[in-house]
Parts: C-alpha cells; structure tokens; sequence
C-alpha cells in the first residue's frame, strides 16, 4: 500500500544537505514497514536495529559517541551486512527505548553526514517529553507519520484512476454521479475501517467487516498494554479513565472534553498529565478554543477549553462499540453521534493536510466547527454529517471577520455561493484532501446561506 509521504522520504534520501530522520506516529501506523519499503526500493540493502525488541543494542551507545565504531559493533551483533555509504539504509527502529541513541544523532550528523539514517518511535514524543539525556536540536529532521488517510485508502481499496480525476475537479463543478456514488460509499467503509495499515490490508483482502473488528480489538489491547508497560505507574488507572471516556464525551451534545466526566470526583489537576500523555503519544488530537480569530490562533488558544478526538475514525468506531450495519444503514438511533463522529474524520483528515486546527466560539452566540490559518489568512470550515449545509454559525463568523474563503464540508456535491463577503465551497467529506487546493471561483452563485 502506498503512502503518500513517501515522496518526502525519497526527497529527504537525495539531498546533499540532509540530517538524520525522525519519524514518529502511534504505533502500528506502518513507520516500520513504510523505512523498510523505502529501503528495499531506493538502497542496494538495509540495516535493520530494533531497540525494543533487542534491548541489549543499547549498550553499545555507552562507551562513546564514535558513530563509526557504533555502527560496526550494532552490525556485528545483529550478524548483519556491511554499511555502505550511498548504498545502505540505516533504520534505528523504536529508538525511544534508547535515549543515548537519540543524542548519537547528532554525531552522526557532524561526523558522518553521508550516511542515510532514518529512526521511527512510536512513543516517540512521550520519550522526547520526558527523557533527560541531550536532545539533538538542529541536529535532525522530523517526518510525522499517520494512520492512512481517506486519499491513501481510497488508492489501496483500488480507486487510484478516481482519485486522479477528482483531485484535479473544479471546486465549482459537481462531481459526477458515475464517481459520486463509488466515494460516498467508500467514505463508509473507511468509517468502519479507518486507517490503520493493518486494518486496511485486511479489509483489501477480505473484504470482511468482522475480520476487520477483530483486528481493531487486538489493536486496541495493545494501545492499553502500553499504558502498563510505558506510561508513569501514577497514570496507568488515569490512562485507561480518559481513553474510555473519549466516545462518551464525544457523544455528548456540546462535546467539550470535561475532566469530571472522565471519573466522578477526578479534577483536571489529577488528569493533566495523563491527558498529555496520551497526546504525546499520538492517540488522540486536542482541538482547543479561540475566541478571538486573529493570527496567529497559537497566541488566542485556550488551552484549558478543548475537546479530544481520537487518531483513527476506525478504532473510535470500535471503541464505541458502533457496528459496520449501523454505519452503513444509516440507522436513525446512530443520528446524534454521527455528528461527532463526522468531526473526528475531519479533524484527523486536516492534521494529516499538516493543519493545526481549532474551533471557534462566541459566547453562547455561535460556534463554528473548525479554524485553521493558511498562508496569512483564516479558513473557516463547517462540518455536516448529511448535505445540509445551512449553518448560522458559519454566517455569523463570515459577517464578523470577513475571511476570503471558507468551506461547507458535507455530503452534499460540489457547489459555491457567498456567504456575506466570503466566497464559500460546498465540499463533499470525500474530497476533503483536496481543502488546500486553490479553489477556482469561476461561475460562482451567489446564494447564501439563511
């Protein structure tokens, strides 16, 4: 299955100028595999270190910081093949478990530059947030890695020549039903899916929604088996309190992430650092509250008013306990947490755009779904689970602000009108990837919304 961030691998191993790479992401989003592939298709070989499952590798960092020595001695202990430079890729694999490996990457960015060294960590950020060996800084490059995106999906569910066509539409021009129809039921599949590399495969394969079920459990039990095995012994009962309680919330008419909904009687003194945690982690997304829309949002951030979604829309739909018929039925029960669960895509599809989003809130006035800041200005986009498109919210934030652009994301087609001065697109939540497309504004309506 192909990832799109393989053209930034490819980018990163040809450059002159390039530094030891970082990848990080939740576990089992396919950093391993996706190193490994990049190493099969673009090096005469691979060498492969495991600092998780080979903990003994780690004390091959203590004597010095000679990278030349480092490498021979990791090879021979791995009975590995020789390292050549130019032609081997080096793969430093669950590299949190090594901190000294960490701070080594900067050696071997001074002193053996040539070298192609690549690191993934799944609990990467934990380790990075809470290590107390010295942190490379300048020293590497970061490439974030994350459950398959709905674009991804869609290529490895077999829709590539679709989802050619459909990136390069017009944002002014309805998609066709001939290809409409295949995407909107895709989107379902991939909401019973979602994007772990795992899943998805099976899914391609199988083409079985139970098989796909059984996987996300093991999947989940292994993101709580690592609460035990990873998390400080303080937080392992707060870990599993507020990784239970995300759908609850989520559920909840104003979906504010509250701390004493997790556990009666629990204040947010007690729960903080598990919350961090799981977000250092990768698990979950916070999406916190700006009052006021100026850029850039980071300053105007409430950090203490946020709510929480998960990683992958397919394990918060297991997790949830929402089952592949309910999804794909539409039954009627499933309306109010279809909302949320529409949000928890949209959030996930805009970090992987490379978004830092949040939501906005006036009062007990209006509140608008999503903000993001994009070269210089704001975006606003409202996000419907059917094709209503109609928002007060929205409205009331155009006419405040008066943003150039914004977006209307639902099930409904392609479509354009002004809402008071911003030039408004009705984009369908299956070509959401394409958000950061310039849009083209030729033969726009000029409806609003009421």
């Amino acid at each position: 299955m192909e990832r799109d961030v393989l053209v930034q691998l490819i980018d990163w191993g040809k450059r002159v100028d390039r530094k030891p790479l970082m990848m990080s992401g939740v576990r089992q989003c396919g950093k391993t595999y996706l190193l490994k592939e990049y190493g099969k298709r673009y090096f005469e070989n691979t060498a492969y270190f495991n600092f998780e499952q080979n903990q003994k590798l780690a004390s091959i960092f203590d004597f010095d910081f000679d990278v030349h020595r480092i490498i021979k001695e990791l090879t021979v202990a791995v009975g590995g093949t020789k390292v050549t430079e130019g032609k081997t890729l080096v793969i430093f694999d669950e590299i949190q478990a090594c901190p000294k490996a960490i701070t080594t990457l900067k050696y071997f960015c001074e002193n053996w530059p040539v070298l192609h060294v690549a690191c993934a960590g799944s609990l990467l950020g934990v380790a990075l947030n809470h290590q107390n060996s010295s942190f490379p800084v300048g020293k590497v490059e970061h490439l974030q890695l994350y459950p398959m995106s709905f674009r991804e999906f869609l290529c490895a569910d077999g829709l590539n020549e679709t989802v050619q066509i459909v990136e390069g539409f017009d944002k002014t021009r309805a998609i066709p039903d001939a290809f409409s129809v295949s995407l909107t039921k895709a989107l379902k599949n991939y909401y019973i899916v979602g994007g772990m590399p795992e899943v998805v495969k099976r899914w391609v394969d199988t083409r079985d929604y139970k098989k796909i079920d059984v996987i996300q459990q093991h999947i989940l039990f292994d993101y709580s088996n690592d609460f035990a095995k990873h998390a400080p012994t303080k937080d392992i009962p707060k870990l599993g309190w507020i990784w239970d309680s995300i759908p609850k919330q989520l559920a909840r008419e104003n979906n504010k992430f509250v701390f004493s909904h997790v556990k009666a009687g629990k204040r947010s003194a007690e729960l903080e650092d598990a919350l961090q945690w799981l977000v250092d982690a990768g698990l979950t997304y916070k999406l916190e509250l700006v009052e006021h829309a100026e850029l850039p949002l980071s300053f105007h951030a409430n950090a203490t008013h946020f709510k929480l979604y998960m990683a992958d829309i397919g394990l918060l739909r297991q997790k949830a306990g929402v089952s592949a018929k309910t999804i794909l039925e539409e039954t009627a029960l499933y309306k109010n947490f279809k909302g949320a669960f529409t949000e928890n895509y949209v959030m996930t599809e805009l970090v992987k755009l490379g978004m830092k989003p949040y939501f906005w809130r006036s009062g007990n006035t209006a509140e608008l779904d999503f903000l993001i800041e994009n070269e210089n200005e704001l975006i606003p986009i409202e996000a419907k689970a059917e094709i209503n498109t109609k928002a007060k919210s929205y409205r009331f934030f155009c006419k405040k602000y008066e943003p150039r652009i914004g977006f209307t994301c639902s099930m409904k087609n392609i479509g354009n009108y002004r809402v008071e001065q911003t030039q408004t697109f009705s984009l369908p939540l299956y070509l959401l990837w394409t958000l950061l497309c310039e849009p083209q504004t030729a033969g726009a309506h000029t409806d609003e919304i009421l």
